[in-house]
């Protein structure tokens, strides 16, 4: 059977990993992550709850993979990004009333 090189990939704030291996063509996104043996050196990887994907576009863990492809393995957030939005926007609009330096004279 015909081989393809892939690419593994994932990171956090202080460390990044980005494997390159060999698989059999007709891998998974799961047999990928396995065989780089990155969730050894990331034991806190669980492929029950963290999403997984291909460039940046999540895509399920039995996805078979292509020449060439990365695989990412994306972290949970630690913080809902439309409860930000919706804090920094309410706390601009506070800011704002008041008038200070900008405001016409």
């Amino acid at each position: 059977m015909a081989k393809i090189m892939v690419e593994v990939a994932y990171g956090h704030a202080d460390e990044q990993e980005l494997l390159s291996l060999e698989l059999e063509e007709g891998a998974t996104i799961e047999q990928a992550i396995e065989q780089s043996g990155i969730i050894t050196t990331f034991p806190e990887i669980d492929l029950a709850n963290n999403k997984v994907g291909i460039f940046g576009k999540i895509a399920p863990k039995k996805q078979v993979l292509r020449a060439k492809d990365r695989v990412e393995i994306y972290r949970p957030l630690i913080a809902d990004p439309k409860e930000v939005r919706k804090k920094r926007a309410a706390e601009g609009k506070r800011m704002k009333k008041g008038g200070g330096e900008d405001a016409e004279k």
